[in-house]
């Protein structure tokens, strides 16, 4: 109980990070540049991790690091980028919080892990409070922009479980991959955005920050959980990223919190907490077993005394 609790603290890292993503990149990064964007998100992130690693990827993870990079940074961050300059957030954030049961979905084929009648119904808990949270509503939708949303939903949910098949989770294969995504960007930012942008000061930071926060802690914390709670679980604590910038608006920009969004706020909570309760119960029934145990064995000691003490 007390290791899911930890894990899951760790794992919401990663969606909390990602959530203040959004309020940098609208304020401090260059417009018109995804391409260039995504690489110089990945490329120093995946660069400062390698040095802390010291460890290059030998054997078979060549091929599987260029796989995960493309499914989970390359390919996802320039399709995220343009599903953003698509699309309303409210709608393009609507659509990727169906991660809990994409995930589920890649688990249950790739890993065998069945999804618990809990786990679904804390992912629908989960996405109905996100589409509150965010008022999806009927201004005029961009089948582009809906087709890169899904893309990158799909991308990446298969990229994820992919990972936590392959059984890595360290710095070092979160480095490989964030460099394999970032080459493979260079040449179609190249092409089709031509010389690399000019960044001032506060754009200079803001990449910092995307670089060090949201992207290197948060992709290792973010594969760390992956590896050690069920992937459906790991997809609805993803939700934590919409409410994150919702919150954010609050605190930072002044916006007011309606009634709506705060039912949307706590059934994203209950959500993630409904989707704990099978691992919680497990780990207070193997406490209970592990207390019984060591009962029958202080009681098998102090007959064992007794009998000593006859003889």
């Amino acid at each position: 109980m007390e290791d899911t609790f930890r894990w899951t603290l760790v794992t919401a890292v990663a969606p909390i990070a990602w959530g203040t993503n959004y309020f940098v990149t609208h304020e401090y990064l260059p417009a018109g540049h995804p391409l260039y964007g995504a690489v110089f998100r990945a490329l120093p992130a995946g660069l400062l991790l390698l040095a802390l690693a010291r460890r290059l990827p030998h054997g078979v993870w060549w091929w599987r690091s260029l796989v995960l990079g493309i499914c989970n940074m390359g390919a996802f961050f320039a399709l995220i980028y343009l599903a953003s300059q698509l699309l309303p957030v409210s709608l393009a954030s609507t659509i990727m919080s169906a991660a809990p049961f994409t995930m589920a979905l890649f688990a249950w084929g790739l890993l065998a892990e069945r999804p618990t009648v809990l786990v679904l119904t804390g992912a629908s808990a989960g996405i109905a409070g996100v589409v509150l949270l965010l008022g999806a509503g009927a201004a005029a939708v961009d089948i582009r922009g809906v087709a890169a949303s899904a893309a990158a939903l799909t991308m990446s949910s298969f990229g994820y479980v992919l990972a936590k098949k392959w059984g890595r989770a360290s710095i070092a294969s979160t480095s490989w991959q964030l460099i394999a995504g970032g080459l493979v960007l260079i040449p179609f930012a190249v092409l089709v955005e031509g010389a690399p942008p000019h960044l001032d000061l506060p754009a200079v930071a803001g990449f910092t920050y995307v670089g060090l926060v949201a992207t290197a802690l948060a992709f290792t914390a973010w594969f760390a959980g992956l590896r050690r709670l069920p992937a459906a679980t790991v997809g609805l604590i993803g939700l934590l990223n919409p409410v994150t910038g919702v919150l954010l608006g609050v605190l930072w920009s002044g916006d007011v919190l309606t009634g709506r969004q705060g039912l949307g706020l706590a059934l994203v909570f209950l959500g993630i907490a409904v989707s704990q309760l099978p691992s919680w119960r497990h780990g207070h029934d193997r406490g209970r077993r592990a207390a019984r145990r060591g009962g029958d064995q202080h009681g098998v000691l102090c007959a064992q005394r007794q009998t000593d003490d006859l003889a």
